[in-house]
């Protein structure tokens, strides 16, 4: 199972956040990637840095032949075409495309400097705006440092 978050707070060359979400899903169905599912789209407070707009947030469910690595190139592909430019961390953007999970891969953090696609995501435990629209489409899938799934790792954040 290869899932991706989703996320938009401002708009872009493919429009409102909702409709570069949206667009953003027709991508990740062209190949050499295939979306199998998604979740229903959710609006949600920001993280980190609280003073910008609502995002609007997703998670996809897709397949590929792709390396994490690659896969990753392509999600940031997608991103530049949505209008992205790097900026302040959690700051406002276009479109964010996260790598949540890779199958089974599992990967740490080596050293302070990351240089390593760290698998699975490591914010997912935190993060109710990925743990909801998660939950949604891959509501038995189980974190393989925490054992839990979705709707528990939610609970355990107090939803």
């Amino acid at each position: 199972m290869i899932l991706v978050a989703l996320g938009s707070n401002v708009s872009g060359p493919w429009g409102s956040p909702r409709q570069t979400v949206a667009r953003a899903l027709e991508a990740l169905n062209r190949f050499p990637l295939h979306c199998l599912s998604a979740s229903a789209p959710l609006i949600t407070k920001p993280f980190g840095v609280t003073n910008q707009p609502d995002f609007v947030n997703a998670v996809a469910r897709i397949e590929t032949a792709l390396s994490p690595e690659s896969l990753m190139r392509k999600l940031h592909q997608i991103e530049r075409q949505a209008g992205r430019k790097r900026g302040r961390r959690w700051g406002p953007r276009t479109l964010d495309l996260d790598l949540l999970v890779y199958h089974d891969l599992a990967r740490e953090q080596r050293g302070l400097v990351q240089k390593r696609l760290v698998l699975p995501h490591p914010g997912i435990a935190d993060r109710a705006f990925v743990l909801v629209p998660l939950s949604e489409i891959a509501a038995r899938w189980k974190h393989p440092q925490h054992h839990q799934t979705p709707t528990q790792m939610l609970r355990a954040l107090g939803h």
